[in-house]
């Protein structure tokens, strides 16, 4: 069975698995679960527990997992497993990667340090960004690894711009480094994001301080039809204006 706790801190939501778990629990107890939060609007920060109790799952419990993880997966802030059973832990270790939020597994006597962490994870985009409407030029400021509500909310963005518009100018990317991506769903959704969008942006610029910043745009060239152009993180004024197409700027990165 599955039981929900309360225990927990607000903003939490929490199970635990005990005995056997079948496919009219997560109909009992997930699915409302998800139904509240869609209902308030909000994300989910989750945790599930495997006590010394739980035993196993039923083939149809298996499932409705499997389909948690495919389709509900977007609602979910953050996921902490807390069990010390090595076929729960190191699955969940190795496919927490792709999932489109963080995983992080604990042990039993973590549990705690596992509330902590939910409690602590960002809400809502880790990146803040702003289209400069008299440019046409959408700026992203860069300073945690990139997530894939980050890149949901930049299409969004770009979405609502060229609704209204025949293209979108230029993008900068402003960071102090680069800080990569959260897991490989936010690299696939970053792909993604450029694929739906390359032929729309004539001109990318990159402000940063790294040594990232100067291979970046070599990289960029086989991923997007637009100019690159790096710029040090100082000249965000110049990087705008340059996306903008109303300056020369430094000159271009050759591969």
């Amino acid at each position: 069975m599955l039981e929900r706790l309360q225990d927990v801190p607000p903003g939490i939501d929490a199970v635990k698995a005990i005995g056997t778990v079948s496919r009219d629990d997560y109909a009992a107890v997930i699915e409302p679960l998800l139904d509240d939060a869609r209902r308030e609007g909000r994300r989910i920060r989750f945790l599930y527990e495997f006590g010394t109790e739980f035993r196993s799952f039923t083939p149809g419990a298996g499932w409705e997992d499997f389909k948690v993880g495919l389709g509900a997966m977007r609602q979910f802030e953050g996921c902490a497993i807390v069990s010390d059973i090595g076929w729960i832990r190191e699955p969940t270790r190795l496919a927490g990667f792709l999932m489109p939020c963080p995983v992080r597994v604990f042990g039993a006597r973590e549990r705690e340090e596992a509330l902590r962490w939910l409690a602590s994870l960002p809400e809502g985009p880790g990146v803040s960004h702003h289209v400069v409407p008299e440019a046409g030029v959408l700026v992203v400021e860069v300073e945690q690894p990139l997530r894939v509500q980050d890149f949901e909310a930049l299409g969004q963005t770009a979405d609502a711009w060229l609704a209204t518009h025949d293209d979108l100018p230029g993008v900068v990317i402003h960071a102090r480094e680069f800080p990569g991506w959260e897991n490989i769903g936010s690299l696939f959704r970053h792909v993604r994001l450029v694929r739906d969008h390359h032929r729309e942006v004539r001109k990318v610029a990159l402000a940063a301080d790294s040594r990232l910043a100067d291979l970046a745009p070599r990289l960029a060239g086989h991923f997007t039809r637009a100019e690159v152009r790096r710029f040090g993180y100082d000249e965000l004024d110049d990087a705008v204006a340059w996306a903008a197409g109303r300056a020369g700027g430094p000159p271009a990165a050759t591969g």
